[in-house]
């Protein structure tokens, strides 16, 4: 997918509003957005020992939830990845259902799989990844 097929998405809601409503609300408002189904990551600050949150698109291989550091196709991996990287134990909350998950990046020989089921759900990966010169992470989150 080139910039020109990029489907810009509707930005209304994100960031730590879409946190704080998501929350609020169980998932009611915030779950889906631009037809794509959102979750709450939960990581630990690796310098602040803070919890932060994070809305993030994600896809499902069976029982694994699957997630992608792309930071638009910034240089940079996004800081809930970095922290994941220190501390892979974090907490989902998909609609009003919370869970621990252990972090995994995917393997080089798993990642062409997965690719195909994250840009199936957000093709806009695709463009991110011709953006940047990093390779973007896709990580595995497994319930414990």
């Amino acid at each position: 997918m080139s910039e020109k097929n990029y489907a810009s998405p509707d930005l209304s809601l994100r960031g730590d509003e879409h946190v704080r409503v998501y929350q609020q609300t169980g998932g009611e408002v915030g779950y889906l957005w631009n037809g794509v189904p959102i979750l709450l990551l939960t990581v630990t600050g690796r310098r602040s020992g803070r919890r932060l949150t994070s809305a993030l698109i994600f896809a499902r291989d069976g029982e694994d939830l699957l997630v992608v550091a792309s930071k638009g196709g910034a240089p940079k991996h996004p800081l809930w990845y970095v922290n994941l990287q220190e501390n892979p134990h974090a907490e989902v909350q998909v609609k009003d259902r919370k869970m621990q998950v252990v972090a995994r990046t995917a393997t080089k020989a798993e990642k062409p799989r997965l690719w195909k089921i994250v840009t199936d759900t957000w093709p806009n990966y695709d463009t991110y990844q011709a953006r940047t010169d990093r390779d973007i992470p896709v990580v595995v989150l497994t319930p414990t």
